[in-house]
């Protein structure tokens, strides 16, 4: 990889893309600087961090080091984004910046860091147990070479997916926001276990495992949807008296309306 990458903000996601790679080898933490905004994220990390990395705070002595690194991973939160501000010097022409911002687009990266050729990433929480999936999306003049590098980047924490720029916002809003939507999918089940005498506990471990059972039958059998639904719907039972409810109810047009304004309110950050 090479040799130096700077991390705008360190926080859970950027972690989760860049500890993989230090326990894999594929990079030295003394070739990472990273850039953090207060004195107690900068104490946190260096004391409970399990690799020696390069940190300062932003605007410390010694911080505009950061831009001399060719490739730049940009996680901090956006509204913090108008605190970055580029230093331009003859290091940092046409190098990389990742921008694994929620609903920054590349044309308002390019206004902002206008030295670097900027590449647009949405990934998940799940890849913080390396289970993610990430979306990226190149800016203009991204060489083959430097696509590789980012790859590498994320692959050792997620699956990719490569899209235009205009398909990122529903990516997020499946991906990114979905895990919500499924938590509170699973908070749901299990209360209505809890209702019927179950204890909590068991009640959302039995929802749990009922829906790694279910996803996994899918994926191996190569069942679609509508397969495993008729699998276990029949005439006059159970499941066709729960669906029934949830169709009164309108459960399938608020899931997918949840994820229209998910993808429209990504789009208004843009």
């Amino acid at each position: 990889m090479t040799s130096k990458i700077a991390v705008i903000g360190f926080g859970n996601i950027a972690k989760a893309i860049i500890t993989p790679l230090f326990d894999k080898n594929l990079l030295n933490p003394k070739d990472v600087y990273c850039l953090v905004n207060t004195k107690k994220s900068l104490e946190n990390i260096r004391k409970n961090y399990k690799y020696d990395i390069n940190i300062f705070q932003a605007k410390s002595k010694g911080s505009e080091i950061i831009w001399d690194c060719k490739v730049k991973l940009l996680s901090v939160k956006p509204q913090q984004l108008k605190n970055i501000i580029e230093l331009e010097n003859k290091n940092n022409k046409n190098n990389l910046l990742i921008s694994i911002l929620a609903g920054v687009s590349l044309g308002k990266l390019i206004k902002i860091f206008p030295n670097h050729k900027c590449v647009r990433v949405v990934t998940n929480i799940p890849i913080t147990i390396g289970k993610g999936l990430t979306g990226i999306s190149w800016g203009d003049e991204i060489i083959e070479d430097q696509k590789q590098f980012i790859r590498g980047l994320f692959e050792n924490s997620s699956k990719i997916y490569e899209f235009p720029e205009d398909l990122l916002d529903i990516f997020l809003s499946i991906t990114s926001s979905g895990p919500a939507l499924i938590a509170l999918i699973i908070e749901a089940l299990s209360d209505g276990g809890l209702s019927g005498g179950l204890q909590k506990k068991l009640s959302e471990e039995l929802v749990i495992e009922m829906i790694l059972g279910t996803v996994s039958l899918i994926k191996e059998t190569n069942l679609t949807t509508a397969e495993l639904k008729n699998m276990v719907t029949s005439p006059g039972g159970t499941t066709i008296a729960a669906l029934r409810v949830l169709e009164n109810r309108s459960l399938r047009s608020a899931l997918i309306e949840a994820v229209v304004s998910a993808t429209n309110r990504s789009k208004e950050f843009c």
